[in-house]
C-alpha cells in the first residue's frame, strides 16, 4: 500500500515538473543564457528556435512597417524567388483560410493581399 502511494506521488511530482517546463522553458533558457552565458553558444544554432528543444513552425515578430520581398515570402509562406503561379498557389490557399467572410481576420487578409500585390508589381 505505501509502495503505491510512493509511486503515485513520484508521478505527481514529474507530471508538475514537466508542466512547469513545458510553460516556462523558453523564459528559463533565456534566463540561464543572459547569467551564465553557457547556452549562448548551443541554442543559438540555425535549428533553435525557443523553448528546449519545442521547435515553433511560426515565425516570431511583427510586420514590417513597409512591406519587402522578404515579409512577403514570409506571409505567403514562399521562397523570395518564388515565380508567378506559386505566388498565385499560396495567396488563394492562404487567402481562403483567413478571409474575413469565413472568420478570418481582416488584418492577416489585407497582409496576404499586401504580399501578393508586392510579388505582382515586380518590386525588389
Amino acid at each position: 500500500m505505501s509502495t503505491a502511494v510512493a509511486i503515485g506521488i513520484g508521478l505527481t511530482v514529474v507530471g508538475f515538473a514537466g508542466r512547469y517546463i513545458a510553460r516556462h522553458g523558453k523564459t528559463i533558457a533565456e534566463n540561464l543564457t543572459k547569467t551564465t552565458g553557457v547556452l549562448a553558444e548551443g541554442l543559438s544554432s540555425k535549428y533553435y528556435k525557443g523553448g528546449f528543444g519545442l521547435s515553433s513552425k511560426y515565425y516570431k515578430g511583427g510586420f514590417d512597417p513597409k512591406m519587402n520581398r522578404r515579409e512577403a515570402a514570409l506571409i505567403l509562406g514562399i521562397s523570395p524567388t518564388a515565380n508567378k503561379t506559386r505566388v498565385r498557389e499560396a495567396y488563394k490557399r492562404l487567402i481562403i483560410q483567413n478571409h474575413p467572410d469565413r472568420g478570418g481576420s481582416p488584418y492577416v487578409a489585407a497582409k496576404i493581399n499586401e504580399a501578393k500585390d508586392f510579388f505582382e508589381s515586380g518590386a525588389k
